[in-house]
């Protein structure tokens, strides 16, 4: 695809791009040094955007979200030479991009706007069904547990995790950061035993495998297996080895990303997290 169908010369922009993708089929967001054959969304994205403009492309996102995980609203900035206005972009990108992958929609900003340092908020999702049978159309995209869940017992335990905590107890192994002290706005418990329950996790920032670490702990409180106030003591140890494990990667999703720009325009990131500002039935250029 040529940008000459935009009738301007190229010349260099920055795009921000809410993305969606089902992670099933992915390495994770990040392209990985030395492992050229592994597939990534960031990977995907690059080829795409420098398949449609003809030009190197730079593209960063909001956060690295780990093999398996899915996507509603991650944000990624991508600066490229192109002619091609962001809706044009952004529909020969979803021209382009596999079944797994789409844009949702696409905005210029500043030069020099950078997706992951622009960040302030996340919003995750562990989804999980609880019914007596498999549910295929779930598959993907919930973790499956027979055993029915206090959800009660659930909402309990989380409030324990609302707030300035140190949250060592719930930090990946081998995660190396300068401190473990994080903040959850919110963390929610909803649906009913037999049937979805999701787990909503909202704060400024995570650590690596923080939040599957929450829905694991909380899952094991919600079968019985531990008493509810194990939670307050869990986030006392700072301990890894006394938490729940980690809870499996095809559950979580991430919901969207609130950040400098969002801000500037007076955007909630729940309004276009799923898309509808992308008119894929308008030719490009």
């Amino acid at each position: 695809m040529s940008d000459a169908s935009e009738g301007q010369s190229p010349r260099n922009h920055t795009f921000r791009l809410v993305v969606e993708y089902n992670g099933r089929d992915f390495e994770g967001w990040q392209i990985q040094a030395g492992e050229r054959a592994a597939r990534t969304i960031q990977g995907v994205l690059t080829e795409a955007v420098e398949s449609v403009t003809g030009y190197p492309a730079k593209v960063r996102g909001a956060g690295r979200t780990d093999a398996g995980v899915h996507a509603f609203g991650q944000v990624a900035s991508v600066r490229v030479t192109t002619a091609m206005s962001a809706a044009a972009l952004a529909r020969a990108l979803n021209g382009r991009l596999p079944q797994d992958v789409a844009i949702c929609t696409s905005d210029e900003v500043p030069e020099d706007w950078d997706a992951l340092r622009a960040a302030r908020h996340k919003h995750y999702r562990y989804q999980i069904w609880n019914g007596a049978r498999r549910s295929p159309l779930r598959a993907d995209r919930f973790l499956w547990l027979r055993d029915s869940l206090s959800v009660e017992r659930m909402r309990e335990a989380a409030r324990c995790f609302v707030g300035k905590h140190d949250f060592a107890s719930m930090a990946g192994a081998g995660s190396s950061v300068k401190t473990t002290i994080r903040t959850v706005t919110d963390l929610r418990v909803s649906g009913q035993p037999g049937d979805e329950i999701l787990i909503d996790v909202e704060g400024g920032g995570f650590l690596r495998h923080m939040v599957r670490n929450l829905a694991g702990t909380l899952i094991e409180i919600g079968r019985g297996r531990w008493e509810v106030d194990r939670a307050a003591a869990i986030l006392a140890s700072r301990d890894r080895g006394e938490a729940g494990p980690t809870a499996p990667a095809r559950g979580l999703a991430l919901i969207s990303v609130q950040d400098d720009w969002l801000s500037s325009q007076q955007i909630s990131p729940k309004s276009i997290s799923r898309g509808s500002s992308v008119d894929e039935s308008s030719p490009v250029g």
